[in-house]
């Protein structure tokens, strides 16, 4: 299947969510990081929940965002064989989780095209 221009672009991953069994999530996160890089990401930022200021989405405790090159390369951590015992920690040790997906876009003129 030919890759689109679109998926060789680079994307973000938002991470939102509570930490639900500590142990758990520990055993992802000391892993996670090297294999976030292998497979071609970068943790942008983390961030512990300050306060809501505006909107009525529930908060989670816990942000990380991860820039990856590719929504290919997002697929290849994320349906990696080779990490089948992985993503478990991560699922057993958060709650309310929140991943969702942006482009990387240079300026806001595309949200505007009609």
């Amino acid at each position: 299947m030919p890759v689109s221009e679109k998926d060789e672009t680079r994307v973000y991953a938002l991470n939102l969510f509570d930490v639900a069994d500590r142990a758990e999530y520990l055993a992802y996160s000391r892993r996670s990081a090297g294999e976030v890089a292998a497979h071609g990401g970068r943790v942008v930022a983390l961030g512990r929940f300050r306060e809501s200021v505006t909107g009525d989405v529930e908060p989670r405790r816990v942000l990380i965002l991860v820039e990856w090159e590719s929504k290919a390369a997002f697929d290849s951590y994320r349906c990696d064989p080779a990490l089948a015992d992985l993503h478990p920690h991560r699922e057993k040790g958060s709650s309310a989780y929140v991943w969702h997906l942006y482009d990387r876009l240079d300026d806001l003129r595309p949200l505007f095209d009609v």
